[in-house]
């Protein structure tokens, strides 16, 4: 479906997808299996500059619109959703650095992200705290012109591999956010293993005991570190998120009509089975929707539009609970196959469920789509109907 992008985002689509059929899908069950993302993939990915993509120009990055990078969520997605994570989270720190950050905090850190010589880990969760980002317990205690960090976060995509770790956790002003470096005294990281899915996406615990953060590293003002700063890293990361849904949609899309063609039972290969055919269908329709959703919200994005909000929502969730019931499918279609490590299928429904949880959970979008849907209908009950105009008949 390149026929409602433009001429540049088509190019880039193609380049992407080559970029990932040749670069990464070959390694995506390795890594998936060695629950590790070795420094070389990151470094490739770098030395494409897809990790700057996003970054203004001004500081060494792409500057891409918003629409270009979800089609790189998409291919990255369709081919490894643990790199499409890298992506995810590095965006996200790039972009509060670039939209809270002071021309100090941007000119050290932009171009380094850009270039990814710094990767960057959005550290928000906790135990005992994850949909609701408000409540950290994290403390930022301040001391003289630092601040002093102490708390637990859990979680942390890419947390074993981040240098650069933005971290919201809560002052005497409210919630707060704070730029710490990977080799801050006090900072250790843990890794998660046996995830159910994006097992290489290197996901750990981040202690910090006593950490003494330099006051220049405070992103924005006190108070504004979860309905600000993280509230639009937030946002973009569900952005992404449902981008690389699209690709695991695609990627379930191309396994089963792949196997289904190949795969004979009674005598005939299973693609000529009527429910076989109706899985396939669901997924073919849901993943050119999902496609669709995600458009319009890159291109609300970039237009700066009131409505990208919702619809970066809308588009998550239908994206990642339709991916989820491709992978369900795509592992039915390949039957036991589908349950062993031999086809990718088996990494895919892991990958899927966690795009449920990840960046708010399926349930916290239903809850906060119903109210936009309240909201529009409350609209159009107060928009007066256009007046009724006579026509002549002379």
């Amino acid at each position: 479906m390149t026929t409602t992008l433009t001429a540049e985002q088509a190019k880039a689509q193609k380049e992407f997808r080559a970029f990932a059929d040749l670069r990464v899908a070959p390694h995506a069950d390795a890594l998936h299996r060695a629950q590790r993302t070795p420094p070389e993939a990151i470094r490739l990915l770098a030395d494409e500059g897809l990790l700057g993509l996003p970054v203004p120009a001004e500081y060494g990055g792409g500057g891409c619109d918003a629409v270009t990078l979800g089609l790189l969520a998409a291919e990255l997605g369709r081919a490894c959703s643990s790199l499409r994570s890298l992506l995810t989270v590095h965006t996200m720190v790039a972009h509060a650095v670039a939209r809270w950050g002071t021309r100090a905090q941007k000119d050290t850190w932009l171009p380094r992200l850009a270039r990814g010589e710094r990767i960057g880990a959005l550290a928000v969760s906790e135990p005992g705290t994850g949909s609701d980002a408000s409540s950290v317990t994290t403390r930022i205690t301040p001391d003289g012109e630092d601040w002093i960090l102490d708390g637990h976060k859990k979680w942390i995509t890419y947390g074993e591999s981040a240098d650069l770790f933005l971290v919201v956790g809560r002052s005497e002003q409210g919630p707060t956010a704070l730029l710490v470096e990977r080799d801050t005294p006090g900072l250790r990281t843990e890794l998660i293993e046996d995830m159910i899915g994006i097992r290489a996406s290197m996901t750990a615990h981040v202690y910090f005991d006593g950490c003494r953060v330099p006051g220049a590293n405070l992103l924005a003002r006190p108070g504004l570190g979860v309905s600000h700063v993280t509230g639009a890293a937030l946002d973009l990361g569900r952005y992404t998120v449902g981008w690389g849904c699209v690709g695991i949609l695609d990627a379930c899309l191309e396994a089963a009509t792949d196997y289904a063609a190949e795969r004979v039972q009674f005598g005939v290969p299973i693609r000529e089975h009527q429910l076989v055919r109706r899985m396939i269908t669901e997924m073919y329709t849901s993943s050119r929707a999902a496609r669709l959703l995600c458009l319009e919200a890159g291109r609300l994005r970039d237009a700066r539009d009131p409505g990208a909000l919702a619809a970066t929502s809308t588009a998550k969730y239908f994206a990642s609970t339709a991916a989820a019931r491709a992978a369900t499918d795509a592992v039915q279609i390949h039957g036991a196959n589908g349950c062993g490590p031999d086809y990718p299928v088996q990494r895919l429904l892991g990958d899927t469920k966690v795009m449920e949880v990840i960046e708010g959970s399926s349930q916290l979008h239903q809850v906060g789509l119903a109210e936009y849907a309240f909201q529009e209908r409350a609209l159009l009950r107060r928009t007066p109907s256009p007046q009724t105009v006579e026509v002549s008949d002379r």
